[in-house]
């Protein structure tokens, strides 16, 4: 699992690609937070559109990131997770502390 993360005028953006699960989710936990504390942005994007897999480790860091920006005062987005993903996300609840969106390119 890999993540690149860059700034864009809208906000910080962490492209996530391949699986997410408990092996790999410590250190992406720890290079967006670590972003997140660099830059304080207003919003952070979590593009998971290259996402292969994604077990309950997925899950808790979205909901991780969301506290983290919740101190400072910001909000997440879910961009363009693929259909088996957006589907797990939405039996989470995951839409409730995070919008869930599909940009076409």
């Amino acid at each position: 699992m890999a993540v690149k993360i860059y700034t864009a005028q809208e906000g910080l953006i962490a492209v996530l690609d391949g699986e997410i699960d408990h092996h790999c989710a410590q250190d992406l936990r720890e290079k967006i937070d670590q972003a997140i504390m660099e830059n304080q942005p207003e919003l952070l994007i979590l593009d998971f559109q290259q996402v292969t897999f994604m077990d309950s480790s997925g899950i808790g860091l979205i909901m991780g990131r969301y506290k983290q920006m919740c101190t400072y005062s910001g909000n997440v987005i879910i961009r363009n997770p693929p259909l088996h993903i957006k589907r797990v996300m939405k039996l989470s609840g995951i839409e409730r502390i995070a919008k869930i969106e599909t940009i076409k390119i």
